[in-house]
């Protein structure tokens, strides 16, 4: 039902709700529980290996985060896509992470660098696999994109900016999975000038670039009718 949670060094140590509120919400941002699907309790505490009320519990603090909707007595919902709503993050994301990537090319170090440098390779590395139309590698792709505009804020010095700014990236991801959306080599320069202007510290560029990295990506979503509203 799900693919394989990747181990980190505390997962011995969570607890079984911790574990299915992660993998639940993956799937969720993923398009394994589709936008709109009911979520039964009774049917889906055996593949994610938790009670009834441990459920119940996870889909309370997703819904929190608005992945997914509560409906009283009548229990949980994934959260539904829109157009509205998609604007919405977009605009979030870019007020967030541009913000960020101020205080991040003021504060980063040699080290900075590197880790941007190395999240920038492995990106490009999906993208040119996305290139080729190979769409087996979607979910890599989408997580080194993450992970490279994660590197971009890094050094920030935020825990607060960098977890709404994590927060709202998902959601963002989450209607780029949904539409299986690349916009090809445009999105590719994008990223590299991106890369360019943290290694020069140029933040002023680098915010003219993301909120047209962000505005494009929402437009092909739309104007393909990738995204059914």
């Amino acid at each position: 039902m799900r693919a394989a949670e990747v181990a980190t060094p505390d997962m011995s140590v969570e607890t079984s709700g911790e574990i299915a509120y992660r993998q639940i919400r993956r799937d969720i941002v993923f398009g394994t529980l589709v936008p709109g699907s009911r979520l039964r309790l009774e049917s889906l505490k055996a593949p994610y290996l938790v009670s009834v009320s441990t459920l119940r519990e996870v889909f309370n603090r997703l819904a929190s985060e608005r992945f997914v909707v509560a409906e009283g007595q009548r229990g949980f919902h994934v959260s539904p896509v829109s157009e509205k709503h998609f604007r919405e993050v977009a605009g979030m994301r870019e007020l967030l992470e541009a913000n960020a990537l101020r205080q991040s090319f003021v504060r980063g170090d040699l080290e900075w660098e590197a880790q941007v440098v190395a999240a920038h390779h492995k990106l490009t590395r999906m993208e040119a696999l996305m290139e080729a139309g190979d769409r087996t590698r979607t979910e890599a792709w989408k997580r080194y994109d993450g992970e490279f505009h994660g590197a971009l804020i890094a050094a920030c010095g935020s825990n607060v900016l960098m977890e709404a700014h994590r927060r709202i990236f998902d959601h963002f991801l989450r209607y780029q999975i949904v539409a299986v959306v690349y916009r090809g080599k445009a999105a590719c320069n994008e990223h590299r000038r991106l890369l360019e202007c943290a290694l020069e510290r140029d933040h002023e560029t680098a915010a003219k670039i993301l909120a047209g990295h962000i505005e494009a990506c929402v437009e092909h979503t739309l104007n393909n009718g990738l995204l059914k509203v």
